[in-house]
């Protein structure tokens, strides 16, 4: 079972920030939706 969990994370889509579009190149299954540039601002 477990490694249908790893998985399940290493099939998630990259993450796009919501301000500019970029590829966010932390984890996918993390809570932000912005990347590091825009978040500074």
């Amino acid at each position: 079972m477990l490694e249908n969990i790893v998985e399940f994370f290493k099939n998630l889509p990259d993450k796009i920030c919501v301000k500019c579009g970029e590829k966010i190149e932390e984890q996918s299954e993390c809570y932000t939706n912005t990347c590091e540039k825009c978040s500074s601002h």
